[in-house]
């Protein structure tokens, strides 16, 4: 069986997003991932061909205003250029997105990711974890500790920079990554046996 190649397409305005890249990345590397880091807002030619090669991409953003940051919508729209050719149609995608808020409208941003993944006609990977924190006995140190099913959404204080990034929240991105790996890898079996 070949390797899955995973490519996290991400923007960081002040590094939070930064480490949860890179938590991805960790977890679909110990999956057995062949994993590449894409800042969107510095993609190079070579990078879009790697997006191309992916089996999968995770999309990732911070919520600004309520949807995924202006730099990583001018790479979504930079992408039609792949939708004309239905380049990315059936890989895998995922998302995830820090805010500084509790809430603060992550949901928005993860359904633009999936939008625009369908737009492509990609396959959405969920978070697959059941909600964290919603108990008595549950704490802020459970996964998925926010309770979003549609992907890695993640909370940092406002006044705390990229290292008050929420363990919690770096260990369900790090889960993300391994979830689609694991999802590609049944696609890649499912795809050589067809």
């Amino acid at each position: 069986m070949t390797t899955p190649v995973v490519s996290i397409a991400y923007h960081s305005g002040y590094g939070h997003t930064a480490v949860l890249a890179e938590a991805v990345r960790a977890g679909a590397a110990e999956a057995g991932a062949e994993v590449h880091l894409i800042k969107v807002d510095e993609i190079t030619d070579e990078q879009w061909e790697t997006l191309d090669r992916s089996d999968a991409i995770v999309f990732g953003s911070p919520t600004y205003m309520g949807t995924a940051s202006g730099a990583f919508h001018v790479f979504a729209e930079a992408s039609s250029k792949r939708w004309f050719g239905q380049d990315w149609k059936d890989k895998l995608a995922a998302g995830f997105t820090n805010s500084g808020s509790k809430s603060g409208d992550k949901l928005h941003t993860l359904q633009f990711f999936q939008i625009l993944a369908a737009q492509h006609g990609m396959n959405w990977v969920n978070l697959g974890l059941h909600p964290g924190w919603n108990n008595s006995e549950g704490s802020e140190h459970d996964l998925n500790r926010l309770g979003v099913f549609a992907g890695a959404a993640a909370q940092t204080n406002v006044d705390e920079g990229p290292e008050g990034v929420h363990k919690a929240d770096v260990a369900t991105a790090e889960h993300l990554g391994r979830r689609v790996t694991e999802a590609a890898k049944v696609f890649a079996l499912g795809r050589a046996a067809a």
